[in-house]
């Protein structure tokens, strides 16, 4: 292959590689609709709310029904649900949790606009987002810059360091160092997340740590070519389908529910999870993210220990005596 024909060839696979980007990113973003998301309805008229619902939507909500209002905030705090319709004593009442997901709020509050029609239905932010980012803008931006720091530290661990215990140690460094320096923009700083200083620390240093590992061990095991593959794996599906800026119930599925199986999307949900509501709801991204840092580490020490197992004509050459 001459170098024309080369440059051509990664020219096209750039161009399709940025199709693919394109599509990955935007697609989700026009096709945001509630998909079997979770809500409850209680109280008197609960069952006849809910049927108007699915006579509306048959697809869009996944309902519950609950005795009461008090029982309906007890759901949100626990993540059970995302909002609530209450019934009884008039128009009712629409509960929802924008540190859950703003977007889904918003849809929410719509709906409930729509069941008043010429009434205003009042609608009450049990658990709000941080007042410093009401909409999530800041949040879901936090997502990407973990990613690609992620991305960047495996590759450099990659390229200018050959040891499977200066890996680790240099792993460990970025881990540490870079969630302590995360935490301390977007929580001390821009004030974008509540919560404990040190617990949002530790899941963005363990978020950062399982997108390098994931890379550094990758490209241990099949070589350079893992780094491509880490990387597209993370920017690609990870990222785009994480749902920090919506919820996983309003992207199409199965993109969604896939989307919170790779580190970026278990680290939102993990996050907003510790600064909101009390931890409800986070122990399957923590064990998503514990996942793929235990296999990134696995992966680096099988590589390692290929490199170290001698050829086979290596190991049957004769000792001089």
């Amino acid at each position: 292959m001459t170098i024309t024909r080369r440059a051509v060839g990664i020219g096209l696979a750039a161009t399709l590689l940025q199709a693919l980007m394109l599509i990955a990113f935007a697609w989700p973003a026009v096709n945001l609709a509630p998909r079997d998301l979770p809500i409850a309805i209680a109280g008197p008229q609960a069952a006849q709310v809910g049927q108007q619902l699915q006579q509306r939507s048959p697809d869009a909500f996944e309902i519950t029904t609950l005795a009461d209002a008090d029982a309906a905030r007890t759901a949100l705090a626990d993540r059970e649900v995302y909002g609530a319709i209450v019934t009884g004593g008039g128009a009712p009442q629409v509960l929802v949790a924008s540190a859950a997901s703003p977007a889904v709020a918003q849809q929410l509050t719509a709906l409930a606009q729509q069941f008043g029609g010429a009434t205003s239905v009042p609608v009450q932010d049990v658990i709000a987002s941080d007042p410093d980012d009401p909409r999530g803008a800041g949040f879901g931006a936090m997502v990407l810059p973990l990613v690609m720091s992620g991305i960047a530290a495996g590759v450099l661990l990659t390229l200018a360091v050959s040891t499977l215990g200066a890996r680790l140690a240099g792993l460990a460094t970025f881990g540490i160092v870079g969630g302590l320096l995360s935490a301390l923009i977007f929580h001390t700083w821009l004030s974008i997340v509540p919560g404990s200083y040190l617990a949002l620390a530790a899941i963005a240093a363990l978020a950062s740590f399982a997108v390098a590992a994931t890379i550094v061990g990758l490209a241990a095991t099949i070589g350079r070519a893992g780094i491509g593959l880490g990387a597209l794996l993370m920017l690609l599906i990870g990222n785009p389908f994480s749902a920090a800026t919506s919820a996983p119930e309003l992207l199409p599925q199965p993109w969604g529910s896939l989307g919170q199986l790779f580190p970026p999307g278990a680290a939102a949900t993990l996050m907003r999870s510790t600064a909101y509501f009390d931890g409800a709801g986070a122990t399957f991204p923590l064990a998503i993210l514990l996942t793929w840092a235990i296999a990134g580490i696995a992966l680096l020490g099988l590589g390692a220990l290929r490199t170290r197992q001698p050829h086979p004509t290596e190991a049957r050459q004769p000792v001089p005596a």
